[in-house]
């Protein structure tokens, strides 16, 4: 008997993307599954039931969702919902699992096996299943374009008989997927486009572009950047040298779009009210980290505030969900590509494997338990197993390195466990932070 894949219509927080398309629908197939796709489910993305069925599913209600095998969502499950899964279910969504404890510890309790796709790993095997870069890609273009709407003025130079229209003048914070997507729409309409960012790379992305770069080049700067291609958080000394150079530019600009988030913390703030305040009336800001607190103060998630010297302060919530139609065959095809990694293809079953990079990655919870390092219960094992080690939490964590030898079983070396299960989260927070760290890769294509 065929196992079944269930497209659920998304209903929290407003959300207008569907994680299926009739295109990955039809794939689905291939592979073996029985397809059911919850009624309207892709109606504000503009694909119809209609569309599905013609791909090969069956359109259904919310209650399939109790015999389905694997669930793909664009959000992570809501309370009320996993009360429908069956006990095994493999899902698949962006869980946003920082500072969310309960609504993680509550899918582990649920006995689903969730997969978070935004902390699918930066190589290249994954790129196709990189939901953070197709996501994050239509974010800044569409930021261009709700910017360009609360802008009453044209933003390329226009040379008529009556006159010359000068271009308006746009800086981007942040030149990550977002940022540097942003830079090439902005620069498509005809804008002049200057943009920063912490990591010397991105000078030449954003050269490549056409945008001139600003930043304070000096030797921190030079080592902003990881192995892996990320933005290092920088001092607070650079954090106020930088300010200083962009809140004399800032002041001089028509429109501002910031990208910069920090994986599991707040937004850092790059725009204080007092450079808002020196800003010419009619200038726009558009934040795109407003739901992690901001880049801008003054932002308000889910509003455009107007400022006392009338600037506007653009806080969409759910950027890509604005361009739902294309960022949910994007999201799909992503959802797709890692599903088709979980899959015994001569079988036609699910077939998990655990010591897969991308599942090790992308892994919050199995068997009623949380099994992301970075979420999972820490030192209670150790406090129980070994209580003259738990004293010394300082001598475990440069053994950090060593921490996959705890996994072998040695009857003679009892107390090495516990050094190991300790110093196993110092190890998993780097590794945590880099799929939200993402947004700094340069868009594919057009960007």
């Amino acid at each position: 008997m065929a196992q079944i894949v269930f497209v659920p219509r998304e209903t929290e927080g407003g959300e207008t993307r569907v994680a299926g398309s009739p295109d990955t629908v039809k794939r689905i197939a291939a592979l073996g599954f029985d397809v059911i796709v919850e009624a309207g489910a892709g109606r504000a993305s503009r694909i119809t039931d209609e569309d599905y069925a013609k791909a090969g599913a069956k359109i259904g209600k919310a209650a399939d969702a109790a015999k389905a095998d694997v669930v793909l969502k664009v959000r992570r499950p809501s309370d009320a919902e996993l009360k429908g899964f069956k006990k095994g279910a493999v899902v698949l969504a962006t869980m946003d699992p920082y500072g969310n404890d309960a609504a993680v510890a509550a899918m582990a309790k649920a006995g689903i096996t969730a997969f978070a796709m935004e902390f699918m790993p930066r190589i290249t095997r994954a790129q196709v299943m990189d939901v953070l870069s197709s996501q994050a890609n239509l974010a800044g273009y569409q930021a261009v374009i709700d910017a360009a709407a609360e802008y009453d003025r044209a933003l390329p130079m226009m040379m008529t008989a009556a006159g010359t229209v000068p271009a308006a003048k746009v800086f981007v914070m942040g030149a990550g997927v977002a940022g540097l997507q942003a830079i090439a729409t902005a620069r498509r309409l005809g804008a002049v486009v200057t943009a920063t960012d912490v990591r010397p790379a991105a000078k030449e992305q954003v050269a490549s572009l056409g945008a001139k770069f600003i930043a304070v080049e000096d030797e921190e700067f030079k080592a902003a950047e990881t192995a892996g291609g990320y933005a290092k958080e920088m001092s607070k000394e650079y954090q106020a040298k930088q300010a200083a150079l962009t809140a004399e530019h800032v002041a001089k600009q028509d429109i501002v779009i910031t990208t910069a988030l920090i994986p599991g913390r707040p937004a850092p703030k790059l725009i204080s009210a007092a450079v808002v305040a020196a800003m010419k009336p009619g200038s726009v800001i558009v934040d795109l980290a407003v739901e992690r607190g901001g880049n801008v103060e003054g932002a308000v998630a889910g509003k455009v505030v107007t400022t006392a010297n009338d600037v506007k302060i653009v806080g969409h919530l759910n950027m890509p969900g604005r361009i739902a139609a294309s960022a949910s065959l994007l999201y799909a095809r992503n959802l797709y590509a890692f599903l088709e990694t979980l899959v015994d293809k001569a079988a036609g079953q699910l077939a998990v494997k655990a010591d897969d990079e991308l599942v090790k990655a992308t892994m919050l919870t199995q068997d009623g338990k949380v099994v992301h390092p970075a979420f999972a219960p820490k030192a209670a094992a150790p406090a129980a197993t070994a209580p003259a080690e738990a004293a010394k939490p300082e001598a475990a964590a440069p053994k950090a390195p060593r921490a996959r030898a705890a996994a072998k079983p040695k009857p003679a070396a009892a107390a090495k466990p516990a050094k190991a299960a300790a110093a196993k989260p110092a190890k998993s927070e780097k590794t945590a932070a880099k799929p939200a760290a993402k947004s700094t890769r340069k868009p594919k294509g057009g960007a």
